[in-house]
């Protein structure tokens, strides 16, 4: 047997705790490789690996100079050299006799651990890279390269020189190359120099390991190491996040077209087109780019999020080019039309198919049905998608044509469950399924505590609600008039009890773990943005911004939702059913009609932008007294009658008018409401300076892109000239114009004063019942029929009754109504 004899070079002999450690250590562990024919009269042969273990002698050899102990070289024992200074004379002839030598701090290491002594063919004075297996990049001199491979080797590392599935740490001093893009696909660690200087500094810290996360951390190449960037299409508030985590990153920014800049990130919701010709060497991304690398903490591969220009020349031609300069007006009005037409023509942006007229609702089926949903996050979620998501309808069988209106009820109850679990499913599938991954690149992006608070209980709810849909969708397919709906939800009763509860108690702390870890982690700001920017639909739900869940995001909703109960106040005749817990008011906006399809031109209208839908409402010619509440509070009266509330699928596209010195602050916009076989065009001039026209005109393309589901909100807007359109705004502000328009209204008030079919219904039906009761009968027999064919053809002259008669009282009252009967029908 092979005996290891331990000899203490100078200072190490007289380090006390040194000699402990030996006394602990009884073998040294020796990996042995032995080749074997596999058969005999065959030359093949293999390699076999085993480890033999050498008694380590006692007494430790201690000397001053190694020329006392002669040659030992001896096929009896193996000798081990415990040196303190790796840079001495003496280490170095050590080396050049190729003799084994090992650090004082391997041999404290391995006495504290209970390991053997390891057996090392170089030089080995500590543990702290021990079966590291390290690969260099980007290194251009040579002498700098030799001096860190050596210091690996004395930490104990291995060094590859090509790159592998084995390597576990890339040293890199250029982040181009395939090492380094190989390295960030497999999400491999990529290193500074620095990392390996710092770890020999200290080498003798026994316990120190130079991949504890908190030391190599600091040393990580960062995703913008040696890239300069600029940023395009971004607000002013997002361009200095950008630019401040830009830096925080290991990069620099720029501005737009300096030739210094090697990357330029585009906001492609905004930027249509570049406003220069890039160089070769410039890399034009898209910003998921940007909050991908920081979120993998690596540079991303710039191939897969490169801008491309969006080119469809049919769609992108001005509508200037369809001049309709001509003499002849109805000729105008015919190009007039084809122009709208065209503007629409194959590039409906809307992915719900037209709404069918009454005469086709034959054909609705509970298959149809039960795809109703209002939130298309589902479809496009991340992983799996859940069972009740995906669960294919279970008959086709055609409705009749009239269903109750308990039926009615029940369904309007199935479509908010299932839009429910959809949201749910988006926001497990998008967000909690990926932060859970395992195998992130760049490590995990949250620790499992603080995903489990942000979370809580939201998959149980899910589950729950999941099976409450299921048993509505079996209902309502397998309907009856005695079907109890209470009952699901009764079956559900407990378990609803048992998950919301976690949800609500922890909701505070769940909101300010997000706020925290936005701040705090980079890495997790990133995730929410490369989110949001791969699932743009997502928006409406949630966008996460640096102020996510604090007061003022609360005060910014609460007023929100004051000006939301003000615009009812405000507009006489507001639908009721602009009152929903999901809609919200995104802008008001002052405007003078410059079309007659809603009212007069010229007059005064105002558009009230909401997130799905836009009320036009004119200024009243004629304000009534102001409404009293029950409390005996007055509200002063309405100053704007409600025209039209058009849902925002209806808008086709928006028109961004050219100025002109006959046509100032106009735009328009093309729609195409359901009862209409073709589009219209309606334009307005602004008459307040904010907000900016394009600031309007893209906060309007962003509501319709979201209503619609569609990413790319640059493509509704279009540049037009005014003569293409046939609009104008040089005769708005002129006197005779406002006389020629108060003459129309005068003229248009003695027509109706002159017209049987104004006659309100109050006093046609007080002389129709004197007249019946100058003749003795009674309203109610003899001259029912007379009344009521009278009262049809006034009706059928008057249209609707005005909405100034209605007032908001009446409205909450037969909503109230309406519920009220609902609950009856669902008991």
């Amino acid at each position: 047997m092979v005996i290891v004899l331990v000899v203490l070079v100078q200072e190490a002999g007289k380090h006390e705790e040194l000699l402990k450690a030996l006394e602990t250590i009884k073998i040294m562990e020796v990996p042995v490789i032995k080749i074997k024919e596999t058969s005999p009269g065959k030359s093949e042969e293999k390699l076999i690996k085993s480890i033999i273990h050498m008694e380590i002698k006692v007494p430790y050899i201690k000397t001053d100079t190694i020329e006392e102990l002669g040659d030992s070289d001896s096929p009896e024992f193996e000798t081990v050299f415990v040196v303190t200074d790796f840079q001495d004379s003496i280490f170095n002839s050590l080396c050049k006799a190729d003799c084994r030598v090992v650090g004082p701090p391997v041999v404290l290491h391995c006495a504290r651990k209970g390991e053997p002594l390891p057996f090392s063919c170089r030089p080995l004075y500590c543990a702290s890279m021990l079966n590291l297996v390290l690969c260099f990049t980007g290194f251009r001199k040579k002498d700098e390269l030799v001096k860190l491979v050596t210091l690996v080797h004395h930490m104990g590392g291995i060094i590859r020189r090509d790159f592998s599935s084995k390597v576990t740490h890339l040293v890199a001093n250029s982040t181009h190359g395939d090492k380094f893009r190989i390295a960030v696909s497999l999400g491999t660690p990529i290193m500074k120099a620095e990392w390996i200087y710092k770890a020999w500094e200290k080498r003798n810290e026994i316990d120190f390991c130079a991949v504890d996360d908190d030391f190599r951390n600091q040393f990580k190449v960062p995703p913008f190491q040696d890239c300069m960037l600029s940023f395009l299409g971004f607000s002013d508030e997002e361009r200095a996040n950008m630019e401040e985590m830009t830096e925080m990153q290991g990069g620099h920014y720029l501005p737009v077209g300096d030739e210094r800049c090697t990357h330029l990130v585009v906001e492609e919701s905004t930027v249509k087109d570049l406003p220069f010709e890039p160089l070769k060497n410039l890399y034009v991304v898209k910003q998921e780019w940007f909050w991908g690398s920081i979120q993998m903490d690596a540079r991303a591969g710039e191939s897969m999020y490169l801008f491309e220009k969006s080119e469809s020349p049919g769609l992108k031609k001005s509508v200037s080019q369809l001049s309709l300069n001509t003499p002849n007006s109805n000729r105008k009005r015919r190009r007039l039309k084809e122009t709208l037409a065209q503007l629409t023509r194959e590039t409906d942006m809307s992915p719900f198919p037209p709404r069918k007229r009454p005469s086709a609702e034959h054909s609705l089926s509970i298959g149809s049905l039960l795809d109703i949903s209002n939130t298309p996050e589902s479809s496009t979620t991340n992983g799996e998608t859940p069972k009740s998501c995906a669960r294919p309808s279970k008959n086709s069988t055609p409705l009749p044509l009239k269903q109750s209106a308990r039926w009615q009820v029940a369904k309007e109850l199935y479509q908010t469950e299932s839009n429910y679990v959809d949201i749910l499913t988006t926001i497990i599938q998008l967000f909690q399924v990926p932060l859970e991954k395992e195998g992130q690149l760049g490590g995990p992006i949250l620790a499992q505590e603080e995903i489990k608070t942000i979370f809580g209980s939201i998959p149980d709810i899910l589950d729950v609600h999941t099976k409450i849909k299921e048993d509505l969708e079996d209902l309502m397919i397998n309907w009856t008039e005695n079907k109890s709906i209470g009952d699901i939800f009764l079956k559900y009763s407990k378990d609803l009890l048992k998950t919301y509860p976690p949800f609500v108690n922890f909701f505070e702390m769940s909101k300010e773990t997000i706020t925290r870890c936005e701040k705090q982690k980079p890495r997790f700001h990133a995730f929410l943005k490369v989110s949001v920017c791969r699932n743009k639909s997502l928006s409406r739900t949630w966008r996460p911004s640096p102020n996510c869940g604090s007061l003022e995001e609360y005060k910014r909703k609460t007023e929100a939702q004051r000006q939301f109960f003000d615009v009812v106040y405000e507009v006489d005749g507001c639908p009721a059913n602009l009152l929903s817990s999901h809609r919200s008011l995104v802008q008001r906006l002052e405007t003078v009609a410059l079309g007659d399809d809603l009212c007069d031109r010229g007059e005064q209208v105002t558009l009230f932008l909401f997130n799905d839908c836009l009320e036009i409402a004119r200024k009243r010619h004629k304000v009534i007294g102001g409404f009293k509440s029950p409390h005996g509070h007055t509200r002063p009266p309405a100053s704007l009658k409600h025209v039209v509330l058009m849902p925002l699928s209806q808008i086709k596209k928006v028109l961004d008018i050219r100025e002109t010195e006959d046509c100032h602050k106009a735009f328009a916009l093309v729609v195409r409401p359901p009862t209409e076989h073709n589009n219209k065009l309606l334009s307005f001039q602004m008459t307040t300076e904010e907000p900016p026209k394009e600031d309007w005109l893209k906060m309007l393309c962003r509501q319709v892109a979201n209503t619609i589901c569609k990413a790319d909100a640059e493509n509704l807007i279009y540049t037009a000239d005014p003569d293409s359109v046939e609009v104008n705004t040089k005769d708005m502000d002129s006197t005779l114009s406002r006389a020629s328009r108060a003459i129309k209204k005068t003229s248009k008030k003695v027509t109706r004063a002159f017209s049987f079919s104004k006659t309100p219904k109050r006093a046609l039906r007080r002389a129709l019942m004197s007249h019946s009761a100058t003749e003795g009968r009674s309203p109610s027999s003899a001259n029912e029929n007379y009344i009521g064919s009278r009262l049809t053809s006034a009706s059928s002259l008057a249209g609707i009754p005005s909405p100034s008669l209605v007032n908001l009282p009446s409205i909450f009252e037969k909503r109230s109504h309406t519920l009220s009967r609902s609950t009856t029908h669902l008991i």
